[in-house]
């Protein structure tokens, strides 16, 4: 497997597991609390993980997308495409205005600067990575999924082999009230389309940078594997502790705090490469949808979008645009449904449409 697949699949991944990823509670709040249920859930999300994604990269080589625009308007017909274009802009933005504030907790809880100042820190980083060029964007995205993947290994296999809670007692002390719709199977696909809508747009122009028909399908296929295995170790540490995960903020920070302080503070550094890693893979594709990259109209959308998030991370559009994430993963379920027709239709008709 050569070097530009794992190079696709890392940053697939690093768009993806961002503030809520590696603090756990978007798994907390997705899959564990269905108990042992939470498992088959996760395989399932990650099935549609893995196919979607793989169709996305596959897609975007092969009509050369710069932006979701192409694929969407091609899927769906300018009318339709033109409404999903302007929902998919709306929440690209909320997403990484929603990382600068994911930022601020973070440099506040784990390093005691205020609030203001760690987002500051996270905005210019971002801002200064979108002023390179795309290859290393790609890179930079890439870098840290290692890094996140050793933490996570370590603290899932020291809680699996020394868990807190019987496996028999786990489904007592779950509760799927807590989850968007009760029903494993749906919070599963919800999930799935979530973690599409969030990365559809990088995977389209990552697909169209790929030197080949083939490491663009491999690497969004590998992407999917590294991010179902990510689920089920945060998941598996997360049941090892079922009955005190529901009280803490920042689930994954406090198991790797009880194995020992160093740990605590690598997780919290990786956190921290995390949330960039998602804010520069969501706003690249919002940049491209509408400027040239690297021409002035480029900087200029950039910086105004940078000061207004920055701001708008004060003043509650966390919450608004956190409220209606379930609607986000739902237009990912209707772009992954569009890519599965479009699979069917290649098999059926033997073009090549993706």
């Amino acid at each position: 497997m050569n070097r530009e697949i794992w190079k696709i699949a890392f940053a697939y991944t690093g768009v993806i597991v961002g503030a809520g990823f590696s603090t756990g509670q978007e798994i907390l709040q997705f899959f564990t609390n269905h108990g042992l249920y939470s498992y088959a859930a996760i395989l399932l999300s990650g099935l549609m993980v893995l196919f979607i994604g793989r169709q996305a990269t596959k897609f975007g080589y092969r009509i050369q997308a710069d932006s979701h625009k192409a694929p969407i308007f091609t899927m769906f017909g300018k009318v339709t495409g033109t409404i999903i274009d302007y929902l998919f802009v709306f929440f690209l933005y909320g997403i990484a205005v929603i990382m600068f504030a994911g930022a601020g907790s973070a440099f506040n809880e784990s390093f005691g600067l205020p609030t203001w100042l760690g987002t500051l820190i996270m905005v210019c980083f971002i801002v200064i990575t979108l002023m390179l060029d795309f290859d290393k964007i790609v890179a930079a995205l890439g870098v840290v999924t290692p890094f996140l993947i050793a933490v996570v290994v370590i603290i899932a296999m020291l809680n699996i082999f020394n868990p807190q809670v019987p496996l028999d007692t786990v489904d007592a002390l779950a509760d799927a009230s807590r989850t968007p719709s009760g029903v494993w199977f749906l919070d599963g696909a919800m999930y799935a389309g979530f973690t599409l809508a969030t990365a559809f747009s990088f995977l389209s122009i990552m697909g169209a940078n790929a030197s080949s028909h083939k490491a663009a399908a491999r690497g969004g296929l590998l992407g999917g594997v590294v991010i179902t295995v990510l689920m089920l170790l945060i998941n598996a540490a997360l049941i090892s502790n079922m009955d005190v995960v529901n009280d803490i903020a920042l689930p994954t920070l406090a198991l790797a705090a009880n194995i020992h302080p160093a740990l605590q503070l690598t997780l919290a550094i990786v956190m921290l490469l995390v949330i960039y890693n998602t804010g520069v893979g969501v706003l690249y594709p919002f940049l491209k949808r509408y400027s040239e990259p690297y021409t002035k109209k480029y900087y200029t959308i950039l910086i105004i979008a940078a000061v207004v998030g920055y701001f708008l991370s004060f003043v509650g559009f966390v919450e608004l645009v956190g409220i209606v994430y379930p609607a986000f993963g739902i237009l990912g379920l209707l772009i992954g449904l569009g890519l599965t027709s479009r699979w069917f239709m290649n098999k059926s008709s033997r073009k090549e449409l993706l």
